[in-house]
């Protein structure tokens, strides 16, 4: 039996969400085409999330356990995706479409003399392969595209499917990996956390991203507010990074993070196309603008018009009472 494996990334010792979305993903479209779906955890504790893994429908999970698995390189990595690829030999390897993902997946493919398509929002199984959609020209085109060969790597924007739990009693694999020092060549001196904000916004159920709107300390603070009443990560324009109003890493957009939340919230953001092409995936999007011909009001499911300083107080202390 073709087999289909998912990698299943870990980040500040949780396993990512999106992951799991894949996973469960791969389970309904193993099940349906009669393939077995296995899962591959890599990590310096890698055994303790297989109890957590089990509950998305994995038939196995591969558990590769190394202190060189602390923090996220590239070669340890590949050298042990490879080993488990040749030990597993998967028809499809699905990922996360994460920021540790792209670094490493056209080498893995390279590697595995396989082929790739990558940060899809959706895929299916055709026969010899995969057939997938891409976003492409800042998300105003979905681009269908094909990869036919043995072996066909994946990886999948976050939100693009939904969570669903499929319990099962996995078969845990242990995989041996030794490495050599001589076989890094690249030292890890420092790890820069992003300032402010502790949500993972790829992780994050919803977000509160800010716009030009936003200009001052009391709208900065109006924002975090209300993604602290939501418990919501916090995102903004290119506008407000390039400013230094916000952190750079909290960039949504063509040339910033991709997300895809079950609420998206946008305060005082225009809509231009390239912001757009970030977050369009949000499942429900909420638009808080004074120009009622603002652009984001095309792709938000629900709008309000009005000055977000007037509108925000209100809106924070509604959602407050809803929760109390």
């Amino acid at each position: 039996m073709s087999t289909i494996l998912t990698h299943i990334a870990i980040t500040d010792g949780k396993v990512k969400r999106s992951s799991l979305e894949v996973l469960s993903h791969c389970k309904t479209i193993g099940d349906a085409a009669g393939l077995s779906v296995e899962a591959v955890v890599i990590d310096e504790n890698a055994a303790s999330f297989v109890e957590g893994i089990q509950k998305y429908g994995a038939a196995k999970v591969h558990v590769v356990e190394h202190p060189v698995f602390k923090n996220h390189m590239n070669a340890p990595l590949l050298k042990a995706l490879a080993a488990v690829m040749n030990q597993v030999s998967p028809s499809v390897f699905a990922f996360a479409s994460t920021e540790g993902t792209k670094d490493i997946l056209g080498a893995l493919a390279a590697n595995q003399n396989a082929a790739v398509i990558a940060d899809v929002a959706s895929f299916e199984l055709i026969d010899g392969g995969v057939k997938a959609k891409r976003p492409v020209m800042a998300a105003k085109i979905m681009n269908n595209t094909e990869a036919k060969s043995e072996k066909v790597i994946v990886s999948v924007r976050s939100g693009s499917y939904d969570l669903v739990e499929s319990p099962a009693d996995a078969d845990v694999v242990h995989v041996d990996f030794n490495i050599d020092d001589s076989e890094i060549k690249a030292t890890l001196r420092e790890i820069i956390s992003a300032a402010g904000d502790t949500i993972d916004l790829n992780e994050a159920e919803a977000i509160v991203a800010a716009g030009r709107g936003v200009k001052d300390d009391e709208g900065k603070a109006l924002i975090a507010e209300l993604a602290r009443t939501l418990n919501a990560g916090i995102g903004a324009s290119r506008a407000l990074t390039e400013s230094g109003v916000y952190d750079p890493s909290l960039q949504i957009g063509q040339t910033g993070k991709v997300v895809s939340p079950q609420l998206y919230i946008a305060v005082g953001i225009s809509g231009a196309i390239q912001h757009v092409a970030g977050m369009a995936n949000s499942k429900v999007i909420v638009a808080i603008n004074k120009d009622p011909d603002a652009p984001i009001f095309e792709v938000a499911d629900y709008g309000i018009v009005g000055d977000l300083y007037k509108i925000l107080p209100p809106f924070i202390e509604e959602i407050k009472k809803i929760k109390g």
